[in-house]
């Protein structure tokens, strides 16, 4: 049996050399898998629950680059700010009115992706491609100065159809590319594209993603 080493090293080896970023999602996996990973040298990990990121963090390292990539309730945005480096699913504008308030109460900057919707699923949350637009379009400068823009999120259908999964990842990157040469022109730090997952990740890094989110190939099946 491969160790957890073994595969986040063959995930990596997929990878190009540079300009993808790999967040090893370690969400609903014991904090001891996730020290197998960091003793290997990774140090960007993904979580989706904020009780469950805060008690890992109370125990693991405090190098390691915490990405939250699930559905953040206002109510729990409170309890990961003060040490997250990422919130990659910023769904609404409300979430990130809270998430200003409470990076200003603790004096940080946050880096925050916009998720946007455009697998063919009505689970997923997240903006449309026309209200990401719009919402970064007529955003006042300076209207949050505790959160630092870097990108889109989002995720493609879960099918075998992989010309539809093809077909959402170009429409994510032609997004990206749009809003950064048109509403984020100026902003030098909206650099980010996550996109690609343990079952599509290859596809996504082809049309132009620069982060992918991979769980099950590093550490297995979920431990919920």
């Amino acid at each position: 049996m491969t160790t957890v080493a073994q595969r986040l090293n063959e995930v990596k080896s997929t990878l190009p050399a540079t300009g993808v970023e790999l967040v090893a999602v370690s969400k609903f996996h014991p904090a001891e898998t996730i020290r197998e990973a960091y003793d290997a040298g990774h140090r960007c990990f993904g979580e989706s629950r904020a009780q469950e990121l805060q008690q890992k963090y109370d125990i693991l390292p405090h190098d390691i680059e915490w990405h939250f990539i699930g559905h953040l309730q206002t109510n729990k945005v409170k309890y990961i700010i003060p040490y997250v480096a990422m919130i990659q699913s910023v769904d609404t504008p409300r979430i990130l009115d809270e998430i200003e308030r409470q990076a200003a109460r603790v004096e940080r900057v946050v880096d925050c992706l916009l998720e946007v919707h455009v697998a063919q699923e009505d689970t997923k949350y997240g903006f449309s491609p026309q209200e990401c637009i719009d919402f970064l379009s007529t955003l006042n400068a300076g209207a949050y100065p505790h959160v630092r823009f870097r990108g889109i999120m989002g995720m493609a259908s879960n099918t075998d159809d992989e010309s539809r999964v093809q077909a959402e990842f170009a429409q994510l990157k032609q997004l990206f590319d749009t809003i950064r040469t048109g509403a984020m022109a100026q902003n030098t730090h909206f650099d980010t594209l996550s996109m690609g997952m343990s079952h599509d990740y290859r596809m996504a890094v082809e049309h132009g993603s620069t982060m992918v989110r991979i769980g099950t190939t590093i550490f297995g099946e979920r431990e919920y």
